[in-house]
Formats: C-alpha cells, structure tokens, sequence
C-alpha cells in the first residue's frame, strides 16, 4: 500500500484495468505474467504498469513476473471491493432503469436498494424487484438504510440540489450521469460521466482514421 502518499488520478482510473483483466487470466487459469506480458494484453507500456504497481508496493519478483491470483487480490484490497456498498439511484428514466438492470454491480459488492423519481408515472414501478419511491422519502430511507453511494440520472437543472441534498443526508460518494460537472466539498468523493464527451471523441477518433 502507499505510504500516505498522493496517488495521480490515471493511476487510480488503471487500477480497475487491472482488475479486470487480472480476472480474465485468472478465470483461464493463468497463474503468472510478466509487465511485458501484461502490457501487450492491456495495450500500457511494462514501465508504465510497473511505476503504478509501485506506488503500492510492487508487488512483483524478479525474474518471476506477477503471481496473478496475488496481484488480483492486492488490487482488490487497494480498491475496496470485497464488502458491501450500498447503492441508490436517483432518476429512473432509462439510464437509470438501465444502471438497475446492470447485474454485474452485485458480483463486486454494490448492491443497488433503492430508486427515487420524482415522476408520478415513474414512482410505484418495480425495476428488478426495487420499487421506485418518491423523491421526497429520499432523506429518510438513505438515513434508515445507511447508503454509501448515490447515482444520479437526472437532468442539469436537477442536479445541483440532488446532490447537495445528498450531502447532507451523509452520503460519501457520488456517481454523477448528470451532464454537468459537480462542485462538491473535497470530503466527498465524485465521479462524473458525461456520455456525450465520450461519443465525442469516438467521432474524433472515427475521423482520424478515415483522414489516414
């Protein structure tokens, strides 16, 4: 682990990287890999995944690579997964109905148990077995279910006072699918996602190479 140290942001964006593809090898019953290995699989440089690994240890042998199982379970520990998180989401239009419906959050410990609109043609609907309440039983059932993380789908002029709301009912941390950046005490930890920006720069990218 590092020592107190700050760790860069594109660090910390690899590590589920190398998660993921850690489970991959691990699930074909890779026992060990090389960073020049691993590099090739996740298209990094080796000095690149051996500078990450090393802010928090290393975790490598010389000569012997990575133990993949190991290391898969270091980074395991460095992220949090293993307990339980305890999820809602705030908007169940379809981004929100999709996130629901996204099995895989529960097989990393995030269990999503709660879902509030505030659309009367929205609230009552079930979504995988979790009924959609009314915005307004939002405070006390975060308060009564001690929720760790908050999904906000909900449009821009909505989101500032969601979230700030959310803040002062004790959440810690905040996925935001709202397109607009939020302004936040440092304490509380945010990651935002604006799918437009993304389909952006595939539209860069797409006409990069056609310009080859």
């Amino acid at each position: 682990m590092a020592d107190n140290k700050k760790i860069s942001v594109a660090v910390i964006k690899r590590l589920p990287r190398y998660y993921r593809y850690l489970g991959d090898l691990l699930n074909v019953g890779i026992v060990r890999i090389s960073s020049k290995e691993l590099s090739e699989k996740m298209n990094i440089t080796a000095s690149q995944i051996r500078q990450d690994l090393n802010n928090f240890g290393g975790f490598g042998q010389r000569g012997y690579g990575y133990n993949v199982e190991f290391l898969y379970n270091e980074i395991k520990k460095i992220l949090g997964i293993g307990k339980e998180y305890k999820m809602i989401v705030v908007g169940a239009g379809n981004i929100g109905q999709a996130l629901v419906n996204y099995t895989d959050f529960e097989s990393n410990g995030f269990k999503i148990v709660g879902i509030f609109d505030v659309n009367p043609r929205l609230i009552g609907m079930t979504i995988r077995g979790i009924e959609v309440y009314d915005a307004d039983k939002m405070e006390a059932f975060i308060k009564n279910n001690e929720i760790d993380i908050a999904i906000l789908t909900i449009p821009k002029t909505q989101a500032k006072a969601t979230a700030k709301k959310l803040v002062e009912c004790g959440i810690k941390g905040i996925w935001n699918f709202s397109p607009m950046d939020l302004e936040l005490p440092k304490s509380i930890a945010v990651e935002n996602v604006h799918l437009t920006d993304g389909l952006m720069t595939l539209i860069y990218k797409t006409n990069a190479v056609l310009d080859k």
